[in-house]
């Protein structure tokens, strides 16, 4: 019999319960896991006997394992490569920015370095999108939400993540009642995340995202455009096809309402598909009544025969004026990392690239998710 994560919550809370145990004992438990990944479950101190044998029958204390690790030549990125116990791999990748770099009231922000992790929900996704390297790899499973959690764990033992978001491998809103168990998992003890520092990333997934307020209030939306339009948005993303696009702006008319927070805006600049000046506008129109931030995002080509080329860094900047100035939409442009370990956005994919550096000197970047100060 295949056992389960001990971090799969509702299933150990249920085999607890189940066998007369205390559910209260399950956050020890994970806090000891986290502080003593090499654990054993006798080790694991003031449990009733019954939990012992519970755990030992149907439970790992980690079902996934950090199978290889890369680090970007700069030291801000490093992508680890988790093998699943089926043997699937997935890939995370932690992001190191400096706080001080935003700037809140017009003054620098205190703080110092720290770390975000994008996540990986699903091996694969079978939304399609053309400019991303996942989509290529087709859908193969939903992890479970102890597979998400797990993730976080690996990569607490490498930095301090204070951020967390779901823009890794596959479309988290198609596995949605893993992600959100996941999520609940991370906010309580012993992880302890604030709801602030948690961003779901999607391309549109209406039914979901309908729900996602009520769920998991307070956590954060980003929605992947990438088009203004339904026309060019079904060119380069098959899945909007059954998300309209009117349709979905209705529902995030609704998630706003009822959230009364700002929207993240995922936009990748594709020369010559939507990074024209009339596509600024169209999506300064489509996006003027809501309160949003567009993060325009740099294509990074995924292979030689990449049907896509990046945006010149004048069209980008003409896009970002337009909608800054003309619509007054509050508009970054991401500062790609980890590009040469295939770490960026849009890059994941299962493979192992041949860098392995040791982090050299850390250069911290600006974070999109201090919009959120």
């Amino acid at each position: 019999m295949k056992l389960r994560s001990v971090f799969d919550a509702s299933e150990i809370k249920s085999e607890f319960e189940s066998a007369g145990i205390n559910p209260n004992f399950v956050i020890p438990i994970w806090k000891y896991v986290i502080q003593n990944p090499d654990c054993v479950w006798d080790e694991i101190p003031s449990l009733p006997s019954a939990a012992y044998s519970l755990l030992h029958s149907k439970f790992k204390t980690l079902t996934s394992s950090l199978h290889s690790l890369f680090h970007s030549s700069d030291g801000t990125t490093s992508k680890l490569l988790i093998k699943l116990q089926n043997g699937a791999l997935v890939e995370a990748v932690i992001m190191r920015y400096d706080t001080r770099l935003g700037m809140c009231g017009g003054k620098p922000r205190p703080g110092g370095v720290r770390s975000t992790l994008c996540i990986s929900s699903q091996v694969g996704c079978k939304m399609g999108c053309t400019f991303c390297a996942t989509g290529t790899m087709g859908f193969k499973s939903n992890l479970t939400s102890g597979e998400i959690v797990e993730q976080l764990v690996h990569a607490s033992r490498l930095a301090d993540i204070r951020n967390i978001v779901f823009m890794g491998m596959g479309e988290p809103l198609n596995n949605y009642n893993a992600v959100v168990e996941a999520v609940r998992v991370m906010l309580k003890q012993p992880f302890q995340l604030s709801p602030k520092r948690i961003t779901i990333s999607t391309v549109g997934v209406i039914h979901a995202i309908n729900k996602l307020h009520n769920d998991l209030p307070g956590v954060s939306l980003a929605v992947s455009l990438h088009a203004p339009v339904q026309e060019i948005r079904c060119q380069i993303m098959p899945a909007a096809r059954a998300f309209p696009l009117q349709k979905l702006m209705d529902s995030l008319q609704a998630f706003q309402k009822n959230s009364h927070q700002k929207i993240f805006i995922e936009y990748i600049m594709l020369d010559g598909v939507n990074d024209q000046e009339e596509n600024a506008h169209q999506l300064g129109e489509l996006l003027k009544t809501f309160q949003v931030v567009i993060n325009l995002i740099p294509f990074n080509p995924i292979g030689s025969t990449s049907q896509f080329n990046t945006s010149t860094k004048q069209s980008v900047t003409s896009f970002q004026k337009i909608l800054r100035e003309t619509y007054k939409i509050r508009t970054t442009i991401r500062k790609e990392m980890g590009q040469d370990i295939s770490g960026a956005c849009g890059q994941l994919v299962v493979n192992q690239p041949d860098n392995k550096r040791t982090p050299g000197t850390v250069e911290p970047l600006r974070d999109i998710e201090d919009l959120h100060l």
